[in-house]
């Protein structure tokens, strides 16, 4: 699948996983399973992993849950508990062992793992204090979560006191709670499924409520526990069992990808005759050493992934191919089907990418087809049953216009040296379609965050002509407001007081909310580090000053040809620049502040070349940000320390740093350095 596509797919997925995140944690009320939640959840980190240019994006950071809602004290987790990487099929378990050999320098093809059922159910943290259960959370947005301990301790089999040797002064342990698949019958008139009752049950003010329904758990991990006394993941749930808590039986250690597909149909084989729902594996490296070293991505651990089961499929079909037009002008076909129950969701829009997948499988208004959610919200088309056909059936036309009746075109990618798959209309802002995206974008939780103006406001404002360009938000017509429907003193007060509040903004959250194409929230931290101030970032529209501007971004580490292309064609547009111009009028932007991380490398500018033989150079960099380092990808003046590896380093680099006379470090001194 080409770079666009995948864009596009993955940014739908995050409008919808916010909106799942909310009716789940916040309204009790989810509308999908919890099995699809997951699967488009863990889909969407898998997608940043093995897509570069998404992960840079960094949309996921800061959404693992939904922000606790105010019916419970919000209490911070004493370490964040973050989602999972997922893997549907053999290949992604294999991509999975691959980049774990990768990251620590190895090849180990039998590394141990411990294998563990998913369970579909609800999420909680339990805290010991010298052996006292004196906090229970909930997952929340895997920072901070709700504070239902009295909840929890309803849960009869969960200990209130763990009594046995070596217990540690403070211990933080993950469960998942659920209910029984034969309790469920006996209550399952009152709630949708099983995780929709756990959840319903640990969220009531009442804990005589929670107690009425049979819940139970199973622990499955653990966050700071201090002292450390356990070496792997196969030794803690062994320990946690004596001292009485409840774990998984069907938890083993595996090691090999053949073992791995074995092991998983197995289970997937037992699947249905389980009291509890499961809907996958979750496969960890046993070493707790090993998982020290591998880490997290700002989301999800590298030493654990879930190992999902098969995915969901109906048929149906077409009804009619509708496009439709993205901020950044992209074309969207959608087909229309006739609505089909796909895993207790009904559904009634298939994805179709783009004008080659519509050719490549011969997708026709009328045709019946397979469509599937593995992950996806809207479902994908899997495969068309030609023999099912009219005769008189044609061949879908992808339109070569936009909406707005601009001609649309296929642009050609430097960096794969390709025709992109995606059509794009040729206007910016001039297109009305693609101006009222943008401002969705602005308004949005990542970018201006205006709370009481999100899409389907926005899509009102621009029909009545209240808003038509991001300048217009901060002169809106509340006396013309007032007489719309809907819209009370209160309501208007708190859009007022977002708005207002919305002006005042860092200049890495304004850099993303102008939607650059290419620039996302982690483009935009570096280019803000770059510019430190607006007045220096508002160069960009003097067109004197652009050229020299985007030679000095090719040094920053983050940025390519891909990025200073697309902020080139951005700031060539007058529409953008008088448009961004007419914003910044309205704003108050506050100067980029680096977040000083103390280390060893602290407020130093590193850089890498050549090969380490005891660790990845991603370990190494990870290493050195950590330590309060930051690194670069180019040498230049203002590099501090040129790392050398003992395999093949670039004499180029070491060159260069010796005339600017930067400091040289070896491998031997650079481990030496780690350690002391």
């Amino acid at each position: 699948m080409k770079k666009s596509e995948i864009l596009k797919i993955y940014k739908d997925k995050i409008k919808e996983l916010k909106k799942h995140n909310f009716l789940y944690f916040n309204k009790d009320n989810p509308k999908i399973s919890d099995a699809e939640y997951d699967k488009l959840k863990v889909e969407l980190i898998k997608l940043e992993e093995s897509n570069t240019s998404l992960k840079k994006l960094n949309l996921l950071q800061n959404i693992i849950g939904s922000k606790p809602s105010n019916n419970f004290k919000k209490i911070k987790h004493l370490k964040p508990m973050l989602s999972l990487s997922n893997a549907f099929e053999k290949k992604d378990m294999e991509d999975f062992l691959k980049k774990i050999d990768n990251f620590l320098n190895q090849q180990n093809n039998n590394l141990e793992l411990y294998s563990e059922p998913k369970i579909d159910g609800i999420s909680a943290t339990l805290i010991y204090e010298k052996g006292l259960l004196s906090k229970g959370l909930s997952r929340g947005d895997g920072v901070t979560g709700e504070d239902i301990l009295e909840n929890l301790k309803t849960i009869r089999t969960l200990p209130k006191k763990i009594n046995g040797i070596d217990v540690p002064n403070l211990i933080e342990i993950r469960c998942e709670v659920f209910i029984s698949k034969k309790d469920f019958i006996k209550i399952k008139e009152k709630f949708a499924n099983p995780r929709n009752a756990a959840g319903g049950s640990l969220r009531q003010k009442d804990p005589r409520e929670t107690s009425k329904i049979p819940l139970k758990y199973f622990a499955y991990g653990f966050g700071a526990v201090e002292p450390m006394i356990f070496t792997t993941q196969k030794e803690f749930l062994k320990k946690i069992n004596n001292w009485g808590f409840s774990t998984n039986p069907l938890s083993e250690t595996i090691s090999g990808i053949e073992d791995i597909v074995k092991q998983h149909q197995k289970i997937d084989d037992l699947r249905s005759s389980l009291d509890y729902d499961i809907d996958g594996l979750v496969y960890k490296v046993n070493d707790l050493n090993l998982q020290k070293r591998l880490g997290n991505t700002s989301n999800a651990p590298r030493w654990a992934i879930a190992y999902k089961f098969s995915a969901e499929k109906a048929l149906t079909k077409i009804k009619n191919i509708t496009i439709q037009v993205g901020r950044t002008g992209a074309i969207t076909p959608v087909a229309k089907v006739e609505p089909v129950n796909v895993g207790g969701v009904v559904v009634s829009n298939a994805t179709l990418h783009n004008e080659d997948e519509i050719k490549r499988k011969d997708i026709r208004i009328g045709d019946t087809i397979q469509i599937q959610r593995a992950g996806d919200v809207i479902p994908q088309v899997v495969l068309v049953d030609i023999s099912k056909r009219n005769k008189d059936s044609k061949k879908f036309i992808f339109p070569n216009k936009c909406l707005c009746g601009s001609l649309t075109k296929k642009e050609f990618s430097k960096s794969t040296k390709k025709e992109d798959a995606v059509r794009r209309c040729t206007k910016g802002y001039e297109c009305k379609f693609i101006a009222k995206e943008k401002l969705k974008h602005l308004v949005s939780k990542e970018a201006f965050n205006i709370e009481g103006l999100g899409k389907k406001v926005v899509e009102q404002f621009w029909d009545l002509n209240l808003i038509k360009e991001p300048s217009d938000i901060f002169n809106l017509n509340f006396d013309k407001i007032k007489t719309l429907e809907g819209w009370g003193n209160l309501s208007i007060e708190n859009l007022k007081k977002a708005i207002f509040k919305s002006k005042n903004i860092s200049l890495e959250k304004f850099i993303f909310s102008i939607g650059i194409r290419h620039i996302g929230q982690e483009n935009a931290k570096v280019l803000a580090a770059f510019f430190i101030s607006i007045k220096e970032f508002s160069k960009l529209f003097d067109k004197g000053k652009i050229s020299q501007i985007l030679i000095n971004l090719k040094e920053l580490d983050g940025i390519g040809e891909t990025q200073i292309e697309s902020i080139e064609n951005f700031f060539s547009n007058q529409m953008n620049t008088k448009i961004t111009k007419n914003l910044i009028n309205q704003l108050t932007i506050k100067n980029y502040s680096r977040k000083n991380i103390s280390g060893k490398f602290s407020n130093k500018k590193i850089m890498f070349t050549g090969g380490f033989d005891n660790m990845s150079r991603s370990e190494a960099k990870s290493l050195a940000e950590s330590n309060g380092g930051k690194v670069l990808g180019s040498v230049t003046k203002k590099l501090d320390i040129l790392v050398v590896g003992n395999s093949k380093p670039t004499k180029k680099k070491i060159d260069q740093a010796k005339e600017l006379k930067i400091q040289i470090m070896t491998e031997k001194e650079w481990n030496k350095m780690l350690n002391s």
